[in-house]
């Protein structure tokens, strides 16, 4: 199986951005390989002039929410770090059994690498800020500077780049599961608590699950 991979533009990011600037990619990508079942929602961001669909299901929903505050949890222990956040598509299929186990073997087929660049982190990035206070968020911004600016801009062409991608790869997905669900499998793979593991981290996982072909 083949697994097409897409390396998102690098943002450099405050720390109150991060949640807003996670909410519209995430659900972007995961809006345009949903399966159909979905209620597009248009959502106006709080913190950029942007509006991005998401598929308005409230389990993704949620997902994407505890990702977004690890992740954050994550940054505030790392701070002025660059950092990667990989999203990922595959398939269910039974592994071979053994007369120990009888694995389900994780092919994935879709890869998104979303890349930040964290500066100057904010004292007020905790999640009890965090915690759906978005007009709080909003009011700790000061979305009028020129690096405002230039990061909804590069937002944008992120979007854009979603959008590309998606129109142009369309051969190596895979046949649309008989789920009641809305999105293929998916994962969201995080840094871990260690700065160097998360490579590792998906070379195990590929060592576990059978190494796809990686097309660029």
């Amino acid at each position: 199986m083949n697994c097409e991979v897409c390396h998102l533009k690098e943002l450099e990011v405050e720390a109150v951005e991060i949640p807003e600037v996670l909410r519209c990619i995430l659900h972007t990508i995961l809006f345009h390989r949903a399966l159909g079942l979905v209620r597009p929602n248009d959502v106006d961001s709080e913190l950029f002039d942007i509006t991005y669909v998401q598929c308005g299901d409230a389990d993704l929903e949620k997902n994407i929410e505890e990702k977004i505050d690890q992740f954050i949890a994550w940054v505030e222990k790392h701070p002025n770090k660059k950092s990667q956040i990989c999203l990922s598509f595959f398939e269910k299929k039974n592994k071979q059994a053994t007369w120990f186990s009888n694995k389900i073997e994780r092919l994935y087929w879709e890869q998104w690498f979303i890349y930040m660049n964290v500066v100057s982190p904010k004292s007020y990035m905790g999640k009890h800020h965090h915690a759906k206070a978005r007009t709080d968020s909003v009011e700790s911004t000061d979305v009028s500077t020129p690096r405002h600016a230039s990061l909804e801009t590069s937002l944008r062409e992120v979007l854009f780049q979603i959008i590309k991608f998606v129109n142009e790869k369309k051969d190596h997905i895979p046949p649309v599961p008989i789920l009641d669900c809305v999105s293929f499998p998916y994962e969201i793979t995080l840094p871990s608590a260690s700065d160097s593991s998360f490579g590792m981290d998906m070379i195990k996982r590929m060592l576990q699950t059978g190494h796809p072909t990686m097309l660029g």
